[in-house]
């Protein structure tokens, strides 16, 4: 089920990536990055729009579909994945560009835009939390702690082995179709199946929170606090979107409480929908992005 419409990139950072690649060459250039457990289809009813007047790159990152798959936890550090997205920029002549990230790709977007300013014109943010308002709500918020206590379940590296065959679909019905609110069948089912069922796939994709610093705390734990939770930190300077389905069970809206002290040039679009906006309502994302000026 390998997609001919996507372009195999060999980076500098020593992993290919396939990736969807669309619009004029000459156009402003936006760079779709997904979340977990998806991979460029994410944004499968996004780029034709954005492809009338932009060069739109989606790629498969490292650890998805058929991707590069390195070994080791380390390899999926988020500052290494922030390195792949810089490469992919390069190794298509793209200097400054809108980023646009979803779910673990926002995740990326933000830290990319706070240390590469240099590059990252603009910044689209959908259902992904800021860093320090994240880490924040996982100590001061008791309902975004029991909405993330799935992340230590996914740092279990014994969940993989039962990541084959049925195991994909249990995995499918109970930690994936349950976050949406449109049933998902027919031809997005079985190209989600294939795509996790890649070889070496699920323990590459689950790797991203094994190495994500964020720290989770169990339910009646309380660890120390971080030191910089209460420190200042640095701001995103960019002109930021956020766009945010309401209906999301996993990240709530505590995660748009503050962002505006973080987020000097910030505008939020509320949008029904839940964890999984960019398929589950497109045109809203779509308006939003177009209202917003790209």
């Amino acid at each position: 089920m390998t997609d001919a419409s996507l372009s195999r990139l060999t980076l500098s950072t020593g992993v290919e990536l396939d990736a969807q690649i669309a619009g004029p060459e000459d156009a402003p250039a936006v760079i779709l990055l997904h979340g977990f457990p998806e991979s460029h289809r994410t944004w499968r009813h996004i780029v034709p729009d954005l492809a009338r007047d932009h060069r739109v790159v989606a790629p498969d990152q490292r650890g998805y579909a058929r991707s590069s798959k390195p070994d080791g936890v380390a390899a999926y550090a988020p500052d290494r994945i922030v390195a792949d997205l810089l490469a992919l920029a390069d190794a298509l002549g793209i200097d400054r560009f809108t980023l646009v990230g979803h779910d673990w790709g926002g995740a990326i977007a933000w830290m990319a835009a706070l240390s590469h300013p240099d590059r990252i014109e603009r910044l689209v943010i959908v259902n992904a939390p800021h860093p320090l308002v994240f880490q924040r709500s996982l100590f001061d918020d008791p309902a975004q702690r029991a909405a993330s206590q799935y992340i230590t379940r996914f740092r279990d590296t014994g969940l993989d082995r039962g990541l084959i065959g049925e195991g994909l679909e249990r995995f499918f019905t109970s930690n994936f179709a349950a976050h949406v609110t449109t049933a998902i069948a027919g031809a997005d089912k079985a190209a989600y199946l294939d795509e996790w069922g890649q070889p070496g796939a699920m323990t590459a994709m689950l790797n991203w929170y094994r190495a994500s610093p964020i720290i989770v705390p169990a339910q009646d734990e309380a660890p120390p606090r971080p030191a910089f939770l209460n420190a200042p930190f640095p701001p995103v300077t960019q002109p930021t979107l956020v766009i945010w389905g309401t209906q999301d069970k996993a990240l709530l809206p505590v995660q748009l409480e503050g962002l505006d002290t973080l987020v000097p040039n910030l505008t939020i679009e509320r949008v029904d929908a839940g964890h999984f906006v960019p398929w589950q309502n497109p045109d809203a994302v779509i308006a939003a992005i177009r209202r917003w000026g790209v």
